[in-house]
């Protein structure tokens, strides 16, 4: 469907053009093929361990259904949400969760749902902080002294009914606690 294969090309990329695409799928009308889902729907979980990463970076959420970000590391991570064309940051969506010790203790989770559709960006102040870019654009950036991978702990909730993207969340999404993810 194309529809899936745009939301596996912004998850390959979140280059402009693919968040600039998303924004216009999202925001145009909806068409007869889009039905409104049951909104007591199961949690969408967003994982993150000692890489410094958002493992679902992209995903997407029904209005009103739970988004929870587990942390699976020993370091405590921010979650803020921002605004790439202002680089204004939310007081709404503005969370942290503490490490964890080690498997088998409980960890440390932020929920977090919305009721409209749209774009919803976010990123963690500790890894990643929000630059300008040529052209006006906020982004998050990975902060130089930080260790993991090269890119910025960042990421994309996309708010939608439309059933055909809903579908394609990766299997992790499902899981609050990955087994073996661990890691600090």
């Amino acid at each position: 469907m194309q529809t899936s294969s745009a939301l596996r090309a912004l998850k390959r990329n979140m280059s402009a053009a693919a968040v600039l695409a998303a924004c216009a799928f999202l925001l145009a009308p909806p068409s007869q093929a889009t039905t409104p889902l049951k909104t007591q729907a199961t949690p969408i979980y967003i994982h993150m361990n000692g890489a410094n990463m958002f493992l679902e970076n992209v995903v997407v959420v029904r209005p009103g259904q739970d988004v929870v970000f587990v942390d699976q590391d020993t370091g405590a991570h921010t979650i803020i949400g921002y605004n790439p064309a202002t680089g204004k940051t939310s007081t709404r969506f503005d969370g942290a969760v503490e490490g964890t010790p080690g498997p088998g203790h409980p960890v440390s989770t932020y929920t977090i749902a919305f009721k409209h559709p749209g774009l919803q960006f976010y990123y963690c102040s500790v890894h990643a902080e929000l630059m300008k870019e040529p052209g006006g654009r906020t982004m998050p950036k990975k902060r130089p002294t930080v260790h993991g991978f090269g890119d910025p702990m960042a990421g994309l909730i996309i708010v939608t009914t439309d059933k055909h993207l809903l579908a394609d969340n990766p299997a992790t999404t499902r899981e609050k606690i990955l087994p073996g993810y661990f890691g600090g």
